[in-house]
């Protein structure tokens, strides 16, 4: 990735899905510096208590034997990786803001998953908005590409005339100019870089993405950090994520980064066959703190993106 002296120090991050995960992820273990997190078909932080069997049923579909853990233990378990310093101080948080996203057609994700994550954030002292009354199903959302808005699947972008990407940047980052279109460059880089020389070891595909707006190259911007959902990612569905989900546009009027990683689905090594980005542990168990294989790659491009 080219060095762009990119504004590091106010970056927001968004996901469906498990992209929705990681975002909390990134947003909690490095709220210093990340402002803000959107959040489509997410739950919260530390959800899945680095267990496939709890990620899969309790923070999916909860139920009476499968319940979600409670928000104050998660909230005790965020304070414990605090003051053990594996996440940054929690007074960050307070400063940043959560944008939530539920359809209404969404089987995939049950709502009370993602109230739960709001929960969550009042008890940390994040103000939300959770938007509840689209008739969407499993899907990044937007004003007018992909499939009809209640379906959910591939390439998992939805066309429900309601633009999800600038409803959550316009919250994050506060009034935005309008969209227009891209003009910029959408470049590919290698993520091996940023993985310590082995992206498929913890998950990662050989190659990201980013969208850099017009005016960027001369001048420095903020980054967005866009996260895809499984079964999303660029070998499956090709650019749909990456060039239709709603973020370029809005980039390219707001003078802003927006930062496309990329997972791989595995089999052998790392059973990940969906490539979702890791919200359970399959990378070791510090995956949800700074030391996460994933979220340490992912900072290392944004630290690059601002050298």
């Amino acid at each position: 990735m080219p060095a762009l002296h990119a504004d590091a120090s106010q970056v927001t991050v968004s996901g469906l899905s498990s992209g929705g995960f990681m975002a909390v992820q990134m947003h909690v273990a490095h709220s210093r510096v990340v402002k803000g997190a959107g959040v489509l078909a997410g739950g919260p932080y530390y959800c899945a208590q680095a267990s496939v069997f709890a990620g899969y049923f309790n923070c999916r579909h909860p139920g009476f034997f499968t319940p979600l853990p409670p928000t104050a233990v998660l909230k005790a378990q965020t304070e414990a990786f605090a003051a053990a310093g594996r996440i940054d101080p929690l007074a960050g948080l307070a400063e940043g803001r959560a944008w939530l996203f539920s359809g209404t057609r969404d089987r995939t994700v049950a709502l009370a998953v993602v109230e739960a994550l709001r929960a969550y954030y009042a008890a940390l002292g994040v103000p939300s908005v959770l938007v509840r009354d689209k008739p969407a199903g499993h899907a990044m959302v937007t004003e007018s590409f992909g499939n009809r808005c209640g379906t959910s699947e591939a390439p998992y972008v939805n066309d429900c005339d309601y633009d999800a990407a600038g409803e959550l940047l316009g919250f994050l980052l506060g009034p935005l100019a309008p969209p227009a279109a891209p003009a910029g460059r959408l470049i590919r880089f290698d993520q091996s870089r940023y993985a310590q020389g082995e992206a498929r070891a913890i998950g990662l595909a050989g190659e990201g993405f980013a969208y850099i707006a017009s005016g960027c190259e001369e001048a420095p911007c903020r980054i967005h950090v866009a996260f895809h959902g499984c079964r999303q990612n660029a070998d499956a569905v090709g650019g749909a994520f990456v060039r239709e989900a709603g973020y370029n546009r809005w980039a390219e009027s707001n003078r802003l980064i927006v930062l496309y990683p990329q997972t791989v689905a595995r089999w052998l090594g790392l059973f990940n066959p969906r490539g979702c980005w890791d919200w359970w542990g399959y990378t070791g168990a510090a995956y949800a703190t700074r030391d996460g294989a994933q979220i340490r790659a992912v900072k290392a491009m944004i630290d690059a993106l601002a050298r």
